[in-house]
């Protein structure tokens, strides 16, 4: 990577102290309970499941529970179907359960697609096909007109389904006319982070896992998440 992007990297995410050592406790990793994840898209849950790994935590996708019911996504904002994600499925399974929500805001769309950014181009959505829509809908944009912001919220919910913790982040970039890239989903090979001139499908995992919204909101979630699990311990 060059020495302004890794200047780049650095100023978007200054570390003070080291979030692995919360999940240590007397020379040992702490025993967490199992958390469910409130989504069945696997490549979501891979990536969660990588941010969380490292200090202990382990994730179960709600997949893996046929007795879970669906959550209907009719919240208005990220926050509301973060929020309902994570309290019904808690509710259903009597689980510590994260909700996620997230999405692409475009400027020049008014903030499509949103909330609807899963199922964008309709009910049979794909990522193939949400993408062209957008590319239609950005036709006659020029390049530095395309701004757009990832947007994730995370939830936490106890057993009972009451949320106990929920943080917010984004990452700005631009729509690029053309994919580039094969990493990542959705819409990361267009999505572009200015200052390193690559998308989202360009960049190595372990640095999208540094730079992506998804990222900034578990640098945000992780200690607080390790620090409530832990005084469930004593």
């Amino acid at each position: 990577m060059p020495e302004f992007g890794k200047a780049f990297l650095r100023r978007a995410f200054p570390r003070s102290h080291s979030l692995t050592d919360l999940s240590f406790e007397n020379g040992s990793m702490s025993h967490y309970p199992i958390i469910v994840l409130a989504s069945r898209n696997q490549k979501k849950a891979n990536e969660i499941s990588e941010l969380l790994a490292p200090h202990g935590i382990q994730v179960q996708s709600v997949a893996d529970f046929p007795e879970a019911e669906e959550v209907i996504e009719d919240g208005s904002t990220f926050g509301e179907n973060a929020a309902k994600k994570a309290s019904q499925t808690a509710r259903t399974l009597s689980h510590w359960t994260i909700g996620e929500d997230s999405g692409l805001m475009i400027d020049a769309l008014d903030g499509a697609p949103g909330i609807y950014s899963a199922r964008f181009s309709g009910e049979d959505a794909t990522d193939e096909k949400n993408n062209q829509k957008m590319l239609q809908e950005l036709t006659d944009v020029p390049l530095e007109k395309r701004t757009a912001a990832y947007i994730c919220n995370v939830a936490l919910a106890d057993p009972s389904g009451e949320i106990c913790l929920q943080v917010e982040a984004r990452c700005r970039g631009r729509m690029t006319a053309a994919a580039r890239g094969q990493n990542g989903f959705g819409y990361d090979p267009y999505f572009e982070i200015i200052e390193l001139h690559k998308t989202f499908g360009e960049l190595a995992p372990i640095v999208k896992q540094h730079l992506s919204h998804r990222a900034r909101a578990f640098e945000r979630f992780i200690p607080r998440l390790v620090r409530l699990l832990q005084s469930q311990q004593r």
